[in-house]
């Protein structure tokens, strides 16, 4: 048994599974493929011909603790996803989310609110993207990786599995961290290994390649491979290997 809104608009041969519940003024497109148990919270915009599998949660509205960082807003904007996209099982996509076309969430991935996702992007199973971060087309962001608060991914990053990024230089000491937070930003074709570690504030240049269990600590230069902990120049990428070469 499901409850479907009087107020939702559901498109032709749109399919909707057992026990899901689509709130007022939801928007499913044609060819829809939404699956067992899914909430699909008032107001969120879905295309044409996306996937939405078992358990998952689209337009979530965010939870305040009593010492968070984050105040609430009066009114978060709905939740978009275009057409063509897939969303796993156990995924949660808050509230003020917007994500592009043909891209993928993998199972029991989070994307929180204000995050802005590009086309043809994977999200992997278990990544985390935390609020007001953006993320370009074409990136691969593996599983349970972590893209820390207010960082920014350009257009065909590769994060490897595990990779860790932070944004809090006074890891959650003192009122004077309210004002420094800032997360990381990968440029254009930027590459992490698995497990490395980015300190808050680190920019990786266009082409920048981190080697996997690297720990960031300064700006990584332009086409430059950098390795170890804490991570130093090592080599120039491969030119066969830069992203206008591809």
């Amino acid at each position: 048994m499901n409850y479907i809104s009087d107020k939702a608009i559901i498109g032709t041969d749109s399919k909707i599974g057992m026990f899901s519940v689509v709130e007022d003024n939801v928007e499913i497109g044609e060819g829809c493929i939404i699956g067992h148990n899914v909430v699909i919270h008032a107001g969120t915009k879905i295309g044409n011909y996306v996937r939405i599998d078992d358990n998952t949660v689209v337009g979530k509205k965010p939870m305040r603790a009593a010492n968070s960082i984050f105040k609430d807003e009066k009114e978060l904007r709905s939740a978009v996803i275009s057409d063509g996209c897939m969303i796993g099982t156990g995924v949660i996509v808050y509230a003020g989310c917007s994500i592009g076309k043909a891209t993928l969430i993998a199972d029991m991935a989070t994307v929180r609110e204000n995050v802005i996702i590009g086309c043809k992007t994977i999200i992997g199973r278990g990544a985390a993207v935390e609020n007001f971060c953006k993320v370009g087309s074409n990136c691969k962001i593996e599983t349970n990786a972590y893209i820390t608060a207010y960082s920014e991914i350009e257009d065909n990053v590769f994060i490897a599995p595990g990779v860790v990024t932070s944004n809090d230089n006074y890891a959650g000491r003192s009122k004077e961290r309210f004002n420094h937070f800032k997360g990381v930003t990968v440029k254009k074709g930027g590459r992490i290994g698995a497990q490395a570690t980015i300190l808050p504030g680190k920019i990786i240049q266009e082409d920048g390649l981190v080697a996997a269990g690297s720990v960031v600590t300064k700006d990584v230069e332009c086409e430059n491979v950098v390795a170890g902990n804490p991570a130093k120049y090592l080599r120039k990428v491969p030119e066969e290997q830069l992203l206008k070469n591809q």
